[in-house]
């Protein structure tokens, strides 16, 4: 066999061309080929890595432009794919958040007509509700107090400094008046001294004013505001509950179920927030009327010594008095703005 073999090899044809060279049509393409690469300069972008030796298959021609560099091809793709998902995530969110607002006010709306116009039922707490009545008129009265105590404050304010302008005019007579010195001289007198007492009782209601303020406009207005967050939670919970009983009464197929319960676990997360914001308001109430009655009895104690002390002329106890509930009266003119301030 292996005779027969070596004799086929010895009587193979191997074609010679023109020249005398032992070519095959291939060795003809790759130099034709080779002498266009050489002319034309290499390009990097189209040249190719051959797997295998020469005249192998056409899948082993790997393009070179298409490898990429890994570490430029993620560093410049990544940080723009995460923010697109960040992108995409905050406006899925923005949508869940406006779709909840949207159904939250919806059956809040609803709720509401029907209350009004006494077609739907609505949650109430009797004695809650009076306390609440109490408060809301307590604070329009004594916001009336606290205008006409303002008043009081600037028409006394004027007094005073009309007395201190009287009292320096007298004091101006006295000296260019020798025949009426001595009358000049006492009103001035008495005039500074009303002024004096009069800038202790300034003092006293300035105090006055200022506690019924924060009371007003800081204690019953923290209790209102968390009445006003009951309210609103009082109103869901009524919808939520509204929209359950609904439900409850229609078919009971799969997809019946499925928004059943749904509904109920809103209901009880409203009906948990509504909870916590009775026990709430109901703890501000409590906690308001005693802070309500501890800070009148001690201003209306302070204002009627001061006053009654001012207008017997006892300037000793009203300045006792003062003293008696830690007010500290501004030296004059320490409501007059620095000249930096004037500025």
């Amino acid at each position: 066999m292996t005779d027969s073999i070596l004799s086929k090899a010895a009587t193979m044809e191997i074609p010679i061309n023109s020249n005398g060279d032992s070519r095959t049509a291939e060795d003809d393409g790759f130099e034709q080929d080779l002498q266009q690469v050489m002319v034309s300069g290499p390009n990097l972008n189209e040249t190719s890595i051959v797997s295998g030796g020469y005249g192998g298959a056409a899948e082993g021609i790997i393009p070179t432009s298409s490898i990429k560099a890994p570490s430029m091809h993620h560093s410049n793709s990544n940080p723009s794919m995460m923010s697109e998902e960040a992108t995409k995530g905050v406006a899925v969110e923005k949508f869940d958040s406006m779709k909840k607002w949207s159904i939250n006010t919806y059956k809040c709306t609803k709720q509401m007509f029907s209350e009004r116009f006494g077609r739907g039922s609505k949650t109430v707490d009797m004695e809650l509700e009076a306390q609440i009545d109490v408060l809301r008129e307590t604070k329009m009265k004594y916001e009336h107090i606290l205008r006409l105590a303002r008043e009081l404050t600037n028409h006394f304010y004027n007094m005073v400094q009309t007395q201190q302008a009287l009292g320096d005019t007298f004091a101006d007579l006295s000296q260019k008046s020798p025949e009426l010195q001595d009358e000049f001289g006492y009103n001035a007198e008495t005039q500074r001294l009303l002024c004096k007492n009069g800038e202790t009782l300034l003092g006293a209601i300035n105090f006055f004013v200022s506690s019924i303020n924060t009371l007003v406009n800081k204690t019953m207005e923290d209790t209102l505001m968390t009445i006003k967050m009951y309210e609103n939670a009082r109103l869901e919970f009524d919808a939520y509950r509204a929209d359950l009983e609904e439900l409850s009464v229609g078919p009971r197929d799969a997809a019946a179920m499925v928004r059943i319960e749904i509904a109920q676990q809103q209901y009880q997360i409203h009906k948990d927030k509504y909870e916590r914001l009775h026990s709430d308001v109901s703890i501000k109430l409590k906690f308001l009327e005693e802070n309500k009655v501890k800070v009148m009895h001690k201003q209306l104690l302070l204002f009627h010594n001061a006053v009654s002390a001012y207008f017997a002329g006892n300037q000793q106890q009203l300045e006792q008095t003062l003293r008696q509930f830690n007010v500290k009266l501004k030296p004059p003119g320490s409501d007059k703005p620095s000249w930096l301030e004037e500025q």
